[in-house]
């Protein structure tokens, strides 16, 4: 008789760890105290595009064998193939750059607001932790610290979110049925722009392609990526729906720090909000701060044809460069709003094109033969890949106005 198994969280906890980062709690925040629980379909549909495009990265690795970097090398021939590499490398290379500084930064408001202290002495001590970690070159070692992060997340967000007394048709509303308040429509693009992360398609591939071989272990990576992605994405959702309590509860006003933020939750957590919501934003700096550079890494190394070794000292040069450009930007003290802000800004541009790269390698039967993509795979990335271009013109157009 067959039983029922949990499936063991491995490589979708690296992106859910990823997209969960400073950037999100704080939109999550702002979106839940400015507009209620109106704008949480936007989540529900991030995750669900979020899904869609990390399972084809998963197929990728599992089956494919090849990370997405790796593939986007094979794929395009002479020319083509240089100019790609150039593009992946330069976007990847800038994009995580400014991700970076926004999460040492955003990890540095979470110890500040717990702790006291000096944001960019945190900043600098988190950039540390991350370096000791990645320098360790094993990725299980980097797993299961995303994994246990991924899980302490999750606690701090969902016990706060279910302490705060939300009511149930409210939430049902604002989940399922989609609506833009007035002036909600750039918030409800944030919502989505901070969980479908290009970044995380090279490191899902790569991690995939670390944990499972074959098709044999595909239904493993998808129930991996379906489960870890889609707590994730209740996270985010816990987030918003938190703050958005505490307006309810009278706790109005523009949150512009984590203090800030956690000072909102006081009417509803007491003392404890300070240290719940300090905790859940440490967390979140601390695994994107890890997940930036590794994907980093990973991208590079693939579009190059690099060794994928973690201690490759190419590689470690690549990460490091990373890390560094963080903790630099960090001290010199750039305001950690405005950082994750432009963070923001740059997914929006890198995502429509490195997700049109991942649909035209899941649809050649040549590298992946059955497992490319059918009909169904092909409408949903479409339709996600559709909402990245319009995440991309938007920011273009908000960067121009």
């Amino acid at each position: 008789m067959s039983t029922f198994r949990i499936p063991r969280i491995g490589p979708g906890a690296l992106v859910a760890a990823a997209f969960i980062g400073p950037g999100t709690v704080t939109t999550c925040t702002l979106a839940g105290l400015n507009y209620g629980y109106a704008l949480l379909w936007a989540l529900v549909f991030a995750t669900i595009g979020t899904i869609v495009l990390q399972e084809m990265s998963a197929r990728l690795g599992t089956v494919g064998r090849m990370g997405l970097g790796e593939a986007v090398r094979r794929r395009f021939p002479g020319p083509l193939r240089v100019a790609a590499a150039v593009l992946v490398a330069s976007a990847i290379g800038i994009g995580n750059a400014a991700y970076e500084t926004g999460n040492l930064l955003g990890a540095g408001l979470g110890a500040q607001a717990a702790l006291g202290g000096d944001i960019r002495a945190w900043a600098t001590g988190i950039a540390v932790l991350a370096a000791l970690l990645l320098w360790s070159g094993s990725y299980r070692a980097i797993e299961r610290v995303m994994v246990g992060m991924v899980l302490l997340m999750s606690l701090v967000f969902l016990v706060t979110a279910i302490s705060v007394g939300a009511e149930p048709g409210e939430l049902l509303r604002g989940a399922t049925v989609p609506a833009v308040p007035p002036g909600g429509a750039l918030v409800a693009l944030g919502l989505v722009g901070t969980t479908i992360v290009p970044y995380n398609l090279f490191l899902h591939a790569s991690a995939a392609r670390e944990r499972f071989s074959g098709d044999g272990a595909l239904n493993a990576a998808r129930a991996d990526s379906v489960v870890a992605i889609g707590l994730g994405g209740i996270v985010s959702m816990s987030v918003v729906v938190t703050a958005a309590a505490a307006a309810a509860s009278g706790g109005l006003g523009s949150a512009a720090n984590a203090a800030e933020m956690a000072r909102q939750l006081e009417p509803l957590l007491g003392s404890w909000a300070r240290i719940f919501f300090a905790a859940g934003l440490l967390a979140a700096g601390l695994t994107s701060a890890i997940t930036a550079p590794l994907a980093a890494a990973y991208a590079l190394s693939g579009v190059l044809g690099w060794s994928r070794d973690l201690r490759d000292a190419r590689l470690r040069a690549i990460w490091g460069a990373v890390l560094c450009s963080g903790v630099f930007f960090a001290l010199i003290g750039v305001r950690p709003v405005p950082a994750i802000v432009f963070a923001q800004a740059a997914n929006g541009l890198l995502l429509p094109m490195i997700a049109l790269f991942l649909l035209i390698v899941m649809n050649d039967r040549g590298l992946l033969g059955r497992a490319a993509n059918g009909w169904l795979a092909n409408t949903l990335g479409v339709i996600v890949v559709t909402l990245a271009v319009v995440l991309g013109a938007r920011a273009v157009l908000g960067a121009l106005s």
